[in-house]
């Protein structure tokens, strides 16, 4: 009898994916990178929460469902997205590829 793989409380979605939700502006956005990163550049519009702040005080910041995630790469991110759904989330999702694929698709940044 084999096991079924755990389904994730959280969607993996790509950045052409996340470009459609910003575009709808249905969602908050969410940068967990740190201040340096921030300042090389963001997503318009995001708040800066870094990862071991949320951790520390995850409902501070998350008094509200639908919530993008990102980070450079994708992986802080997912670990955020872990902390949303254990504090209740439960429309939570992360960018994939994080900023490096925003910024290589030509999405907005600004700085």
């Amino acid at each position: 009898m084999s096991q079924q793989p755990l389904k994730e409380p959280f969607e993996r979605i790509d950045a052409a994916n996340a470009k459609e939700i910003y575009d709808g502006q249905r969602a908050i956005w969410i940068d967990v990178r740190e201040p340096s990163e921030w300042n090389d550049g963001r997503i318009p519009g995001s708040t800066l929460v870094p990862l071991n702040t949320l951790l520390m005080s995850p409902r501070k910041y998350l008094n509200g469902d639908n919530v993008v995630f990102y980070c450079a790469q994708g992986i802080r991110s997912a670990v955020a997205c872990e902390v949303a759904a254990a504090v209740g989330l439960t429309k939570i999702h992360n960018l994939e590829g994080g900023m490096i694929d925003w910024v290589a698709k030509g999405f907005p940044v600004e700085k």
